[in-house]
């Protein structure tokens, strides 16, 4: 199927990307400005669409994210440390944030003739994110096959929905991605801060699927620290 994936240039989309260029047709990437603080993943993302020689659309929506607020990603408010699934991390929602890109890769998978869009929402995704649960995607799906009915069938994929950000990375070094070229961090700096839910998610990833983390960190360790005490309190 030709498939045009949504990519923000973090592990996961990236993954993907490699992933459906490796089994479908991958046709290109669509990443969103949305005034994110991390703005600079973007920079990740059209390198791998240069890497996997397919055409890359920034499609800018600032004018809707700054509307957005009460999210640690868009406005004046710090982004939290510690492990990704604590409550504190639902400062990092940003509300309808996948309804809306999706809504817009649709129409241009549409208008481009694609088959399919993919999507990396997983299941380490579900506890914060509403639009990340696989009941959202089966309902937008519904939605889409009667927006676009009479004009155009577009599937969506999301095959990572019900695994893990371990098994993310194992999926990604079984078909080569370059995790050296991703980012993930929240806060945007000039290296992974290491400290922040999803530099604890990322290092922690890397540390189960049993796989080599190319990524720097200011903070190597604090992973180690920021899971113990989350599984301590989960108890």
């Amino acid at each position: 199927m030709k498939t045009l994936v949504v990519c923000s240039g973090g592990l996961n989309s990236v993954s993907l990307a490699y992933k459906i260029a490796a089994e479908a047709d991958l046709v290109g990437l669509i990443s969103f400005d949305y005034g994110q603080r991390h703005k600079k993943e973007l920079q990740f993302a059209a390198l791998a669409a240069a890497r996997l020689s397919v055409p890359h659309h920034v499609i800018d929506i600032t004018t809707i994210g700054k509307h957005l607020t009460g999210s640690a990603l868009t406005d004046d408010v710090a982004v939290p440390d510690g492990h990704y699934a604590e409550e504190t991390m639902k400062i990092t929602v940003v509300p309808n944030r996948n309804a809306i890109m999706l809504t817009i890769a649709f129409g241009l998978a549409a208008a481009q003739g694609a088959d399919a869009v993919a999507i990396a929402v997983h299941g380490g995704d579900h506890f914060i994110y509403p639009d990340c649960r696989p009941g959202f995607i089966d309902s937008f799906q519904v939605m889409q096959n009667h927006a676009l009915e009479g004009y155009a069938s577009v599937q969506l994929l999301s095959p990572f929905v019900t695994i893990s950000k371990a098994d993310i990375v194992t999926e990604g070094a079984r078909h080569a991605t370059p995790f050296a070229e991703t980012w993930s961090c929240y806060k945007g700096g000039e290296r992974h801060c290491g400290r922040c839910g999803t530099c604890v998610e990322r290092r922690e990833a890397f540390h189960l699927a049993g796989v080599a983390d190319p990524t720097e960190y200011e903070d190597a360790d604090f992973w180690k620290t920021a899971t113990a005490t989350f599984k301590a309190e989960a108890v």
